[in-house]
């Protein structure tokens, strides 16, 4: 299975002037806990890890402190998530069919979960990591009133890795570079061009570190998992 992850975006949300994977977690960057769990997947031949150049010495670093012979390629990213994905599928290896594509910032995303959406996406053309949500949806106007309540019985939210088959996600991501499709994941995209997107079951503590707050609640889980 080959995976890209993309890591080209900055921590603004952080309140950091750098790329936020470089920030550390427990004496590790966010990105060194996220390329540990893709070492140890079982299926994962090749990894590629889309930046920005200024950040790939740091990234070589995180890279030389794994004990791997897995592929690693650094792959220049773009101004946008969705042209880093793009330069992304461009650089993988011509025998690729599938591809998974996990967020850096998912840095607590076991092993075991990336093999189960890599055998899985071997029997749908996407999917997506995803938990079901717990709390109750406003759907709410410009003013801030409440124009509806979903059903959360069928409201999942969307984590990574996210798997597709290579030439249908490259086919949706040129039709939306031509029609100027702005999306914020890569199954918006397929689901732009009426293709199926499959849900697999993902993990509570997968959660995205985007502030100082999820970076604390990083640290307790791993704290708890090193416990256990």
């Amino acid at each position: 299975m080959y995976l890209l992850i993309p890591a080209a975006g900055m921590g603004r949300r952080m309140g950091s002037s750098r790329n936020k994977l470089l920030l550390t977690l427990l004496g590790k960057s966010l990105l060194s806990w996220t390329l540990e769990a893709a070492v140890k997947s079982h299926h994962i031949i090749w990894i590629g890890i889309i930046g920005q150049p200024v950040d790939f010495p740091d990234f070589q670093k995180s890279i030389s402190d794994l004990s791997t012979d897995k592929h690693i390629k650094l792959i220049e990213g773009g101004e946008t998530r969705q042209e880093s994905v793009y330069n992304g599928l461009q650089a993988l290896p011509s025998a690729a069919e599938q591809v998974l594509i996990h967020d850096g910032a998912r840095c607590l995303a076991t092993p075991e979960l990336l093999d189960r959406c890599a055998e899985e996406i071997f029997k749908c053309p996407g999917l997506i990591a995803a938990v079901r949500v717990k709390d109750t949806i406003k759907v709410v106007d410009p003013s801030g009133l409440i124009q509806d309540t979903p059903d959360r019985r069928n409201l999942w939210a969307a984590q990574t890795p996210q798997g597709f088959e290579v030439n249908l996600l490259k086919e949706c991501h040129e039709k939306g570079r031509q029609l100027g499709w702005e999306v914020t994941d890569d199954a918006a995209l397929f689901e732009k061009c009426g293709l199926p997107v499959k849900i697999v079951e993902g993990e509570e503590t997968n959660l995205k570190v985007t502030t100082p707050v999820d970076l604390k609640v990083a640290e307790f889980i791993l704290m708890e998992a090193f416990k256990n």
